[in-house]
């Protein structure tokens, strides 16, 4: 796409520039859209922040009562394994297509830049995609912990938690009352524009979100260990 539109990117700009409260919500009042970069942040932060969102709480969400929702939990537990391991395996599982699925985009990026015959900041694209991957594993531990209390479908609640996340962020990029929502939310430290302009993620953002992450996955660990399995 970005061949296609960067003759026409000056435009584009002043189209976003005039947009107000919309731009800031998605961090476009901040970037240069007519740099590779720039479109980059926006387009691949957004496909690849709320795709990789909802990949990773649709994986996190099913770790763990997958065996109770397909009937499955009788034959598994009659191996000799502890639920311990059973947990720890499913959680490293869930980390690994995760960590997997960013490896293909990444490539993909990369081959694409060069088809186009672009120059861009790779520190920065790197930025971006560690930014999206601690997100992703940040709601994979949420919705990992969440898994263990549910027994049936809960797909519906792992992309309600996301998409949740997602909307906060927004909020608190229109209205800088909300600004302390940033520290709930895991896309409060996927800003591209903070990204590139800062070279580096905040920590501020950061240390909560893995506090959250790891709150999800001991809750997951302590009720699966002690939980009635339904064969």
């Amino acid at each position: 796409m970005y061949p296609d539109m960067k003759s026409e990117m000056d435009g584009v700009n002043d189209i976003f520039s005039s947009m107000g409260n919309f731009t800031a919500a998605f961090g476009m009042d901040q970037l240069n859209f007519g740099t590779l970069i720039g479109f980059y942040a926006v387009e691949g932060g957004n496909i690849l922040g709320i795709g990789g969102a909802f990949f990773a709480a649709i994986t996190g969400i099913t770790a763990l009562m997958k065996e109770e929702r397909d009937r499955t939990a009788e034959f598994l537990m009659t191996h000799p394994v502890s639920r311990g391991r059973v947990i720890t395996e499913k959680l490293v599982s869930t980390f690994t297509l995760i960590i997997l699925l960013n490896v293909i985009v990444l490539v993909c990026s990369w081959i694409s830049v060069v088809m186009i015959n672009e120059e861009i900041e790779w520190k920065d694209v790197l930025l971006i995609h560690l930014a999206f991957l601690i997100l992703q594993f940040e709601i994979a531990g949420i919705c990992f912990g969440i898994s263990a209390f549910i027994s049936r479908s809960g797909i519906g609640i792992g992309i309600g938690i996301a998409a949740v996340m997602y909307f906060i962020n927004i909020v608190a990029n229109i209205s800088d009352d909300a600004k302390v929502l940033k520290y709930i939310t895991a896309f409060g430290y996927t800003e591209g524009a903070d990204i590139i302009y800062d070279h580096g993620l905040k920590m501020e953002y950061v240390i909560p979100g893995m506090v959250f992450m790891l709150v999800g996955i001991v809750a997951g660990y302590v009720k699966y260990s002690r939980k009635d399995i339904r064969a």
